[in-house]
């Protein structure tokens, strides 16, 4: 996932942000083939290399390959971000200075993506720090420069005198005076004018002095939404009878997590670390402790975030209204698929209504569960219990014990199976680096390569067990972005996957739930999407892509968990590794899925719905009435008194844009297809070559339907969807 304000780029730069401040790793030895780059010179131990080889191979190539410097005090955050300023405004000040007569793409537009990419670079970094620094004090450094930077970004914008530079190359080009533009570079020029145009300079000057007001009010909304969110720690405490039913991967965590009063043991389960708070979910037989855990869920940063999200809800209409848009929906839309604010809400309205029958259907049956387990022939199905009877029904009817399951998901032997599919489907290698440091013990780096040329194409970091103070979620940070640099020479990629899997106990290694493995492979595809790029620059490189597509390749991905064949090559019990997943009990696991797949989809399109009503125009913006009523309108009432909302770090970055999940699930099942039809099915590497090629290589430089054209060999449909969920046409 990621976040971020307007216009597409800057936006992302502005609030989530891609990229890092790095050192080049330069070495002085000769680079050698792909064979000596992969087994020469390993300081770490056998299968590690070095960062000397890795950069040595990346010269060959004319890339470069790059740590990040990480600052481990509040100088060292405050001083970088300095640095980052300075070079950049020095940057704007040379665009600005040219006359106007001599303006040409490559001394405006271009030279603005290259101004740009250090404080992009400085602000992704210092955002991953915010989210995983360990010391409280660099993680405030880090968030006051996040807000800092951002601001830096609106103001940049703002800056009459660089959008002159760039006004006169537009007016020279569209008179001829120019050379013509095409591709990659036809797409940022027109790109970078369109958000002038959307920042207001078409407006007055006092106008656009208010939205640029606005726009850094809103920032200052969001920083202080997400920190709310990534500080938040809440424990709920339980007797021994009332964790009855749960798992004991859970009852270990409990146990540490307990205390001890008056009362005697209490077992404590932390709310806001999700893994946790979804196998409670699933397990605890007593409906009353599910009902105290989803409302404290559900109220988690509550009290402080609902009027700081009224408050951005209320910035967003001004600033859109202002702009000459009748919602924010149609704003943040507009540079997206769907197109329209209307469109998106169509979207997500049929669906919901197509889904009715099957929802319904699935409530039935979780109530029928219910009623035969409490006695209650009016037992009703609430919105605690939903993921306790899908479980039920995984276990009574297709005989499913997800915990169960865990055994043959060891961590470490599912990452390396992971890394040798995508080896295989993408031709690449991927293989361990001794990093110089890392933000926490058990941090990890790997180097992604080319498989036949050995070109090493870019880093990704594994920072995978839950801490105090660390982002409690699961998503892909784009550390260092990659951009071809105005020496010629290639930056390539740096990424972080930051996870919080059940940390391994004694010697109990960690065991992830089949759920857990799908979300594995889905932020490594957002990782492949990052690192396999070939765009040239920063704004277009990897993830940079329309928020209504970029799930979408690693939704497909996801599908590699669900194959027999796929799940072979590594899935085996760790105790015993001859022990492999029945076939049968993976069929079954398809066939509950399906039985749930309205239950699942009505939940996301609620999360939709109330995201694009509280964005729509003419409305209450009352987050917490909003958010409530579409629990109640599309799936099921939330618990009294809470907001969900003020918990939800999409509303910052996906604002307007959580129906992209399930849009961007409509493209991946079509994506899907074409492995299907394959004569090597998932694994075939001709398609996976041309996934590569034709969606992940160009990331957004062109036209993301004549990307999924060139993949798919013809346009897209909503068949294979709509097939997967049962819906007639």
């Amino acid at each position: 996932m990621r976040r971020r304000p307007n216009p597409a780029w800057l936006a992302i730069a502005a609030l989530f942000l891609v990229a890092a401040a790095c050192t080049s790793t330069r070495t002085d030895s000769a680079a050698g083939d792909p064979a000596r780059l992969r087994h020469a010179d390993r300081p770490a131990g056998p299968g590690v290399l070095s960062l000397d080889a890795l950069s040595a191979a990346g010269e060959r190539f004319g890339s470069i390959i790059s740590v990040p410097r990480f600052e481990r005090t509040p100088a060292e955050v405050a001083a970088a971000a300095d640095e980052a300023v300075a070079d950049a405004d020095a940057a704007l000040d040379a665009i600005a200075a040219q006359p106007p007569s001599s303006a040409t793409f490559e001394s405006t537009i271009l030279a603005l993506d290259d101004a740009y990419y250090p404080v992009l670079t400085v602000t992704n970094r210092l955002y991953l720090i915010k989210e995983t620094s360990t010391d409280p004090a660099v993680r405030r450094a880090a968030t006051e420069q996040v807000e800092r930077l951002s601001n830096w970004f609106t103001s940049a914008q703002y800056r009459e005198d660089v959008y002159a530079a760039c006004r006169a190359f537009q007016q020279a080009y569209e008179a001829g005076r120019r050379p013509r533009l095409f591709g990659e570079s036809l797409r940022l020029f027109t790109e970078t004018m369109r958000d002038y145009r959307r920042a207001g300079f078409e407006l007055d000057t006092a106008t656009r002095a208010r939205v640029e007001e606005l726009q850094k009010r809103l920032t200052a909304l969001s920083t202080r939404f997400n920190t709310n969110i990534t500080n938040a720690s809440v424990t709920v405490y339980f007797s021994e009878a009332e964790m009855a039913g749960a798992p004991e991967s859970l009852m270990a965590q409990a146990r540490e997590q307990g205390v001890t009063g008056d009362s005697g043991r209490r077992y404590g389960i932390k709310v806001t670390v999700t893994p946790q708070f979804v196998t409670a979910m699933s397990n605890l037989t007593s409906e009353d402790a599910r009902r105290r855990l989803k409302t404290a869920r559900y109220s988690v940063a509550q009290d402080e975030n609902t009027p700081i999200l009224d408050e951005m809800l209320a910035v967003r209409d001004e600033i859109a209204d202002l702009l000459g848009y009748a919602s924010w929906a149609d704003y943040q839309t507009e540079i997206k698929m769907a197109g329209s604010g209307a469109r998106a809400a169509g979207f997500v309205r049929d669906l919901t209504e197509g889904l009715e029958p099957k929802f319904r259907e699935e409530l039935a049956t979780f109530a029928a569960l219910k009623r035969a387990e409490t006695g209650d022939p009016s037992a009703q199905v609430r919105h605690w219990d939903w993921r306790y009877y899908e479980n039920q029904l995984k276990k009574q009817r297709y005989n499913i014990d997800t915990e169960a399951l865990r055994v043959y998901f060891p961590l470490d032997r599912t990452l390396q199976g992971m890394f040798d599919i995508f080896e295989e489907i993408f031709a690449i290698r991927i293989e361990p680096v001794r990093a110089p440091w890392v933000w926490f013990d058990g941090v990890t780096l790997h180097a992604v390569s080319d498989a036949q040329t050995g070109e090493p194409l870019g880093l990704v970091y594994l920072d995978l067990f839950p801490r105090e103070g660390k982002y409690n979620h699961f998503a892909q940070f784009d550390i260092i972005g990659a951009k071809k640099l105005p020496d010629g020479r290639t930056q390539r990629p740096v990424c972080a996957l930051v996870c919080n899997f059940t940390p391994p106990r004694g010697r109990t290694p960690s065991l992830l739930t089949h759920t857990e493995v799908e979300t594995l492979f889905h932020e490594f595809g957002h990782a492949m999407h990052t690192i396999l790029t070939r765009a040239e620059t920063a704004r277009f490189a990897g993830t940079n892509v329309p928020r209504d597509f970029v799930e979408a390749p690693s939704q497909m991905l996801e599908a590699w968990v669900w194959d027999t064949g796929v799940l072979d090559r590594f899935a085996a019990d760790y105790r015993d590794p001859s022990k492999k997943i029945d076939p049968a009990v993976l069929a079954r696991m398809e066939d509950a899925k399906n039985a749930t797949i309205g239950v699942f989809y009505r939940r996301q399109l609620a999360l939709g719905t109330a995201d694009l009503r509280m964005h729509d125009a003419g409305r209450d913006k009352s987050s917490q009435a909003i958010m409530n009523a579409a629990w109640r309108d599309v799936f099921l009432p939330a618990p009294d008194g809470t907001n969900m909302a003020a918990y939800w770090g999409h509303l910052t970055g996906y604002d307007a844009g959580y129906y992209g999940y399930a849009w961007a699930d409509a493209i991946a099942a079509d994506l899907e297809t074409a492995f299907h039809d394959a004569p090597g099915g998932l694994m075939d590497r001709e398609v996976g070559r041309r996934l590569r090629d034709e969606i992940y290589a160009p990331g957004g430089s062109r036209d993301i339907d004549a990307s999924i054209r060139a993949f798919l060999g013809r346009g897209r449909t909503l068949d294979a969807f709509l097939e997967k969920l049962g819906i007639k046409r």
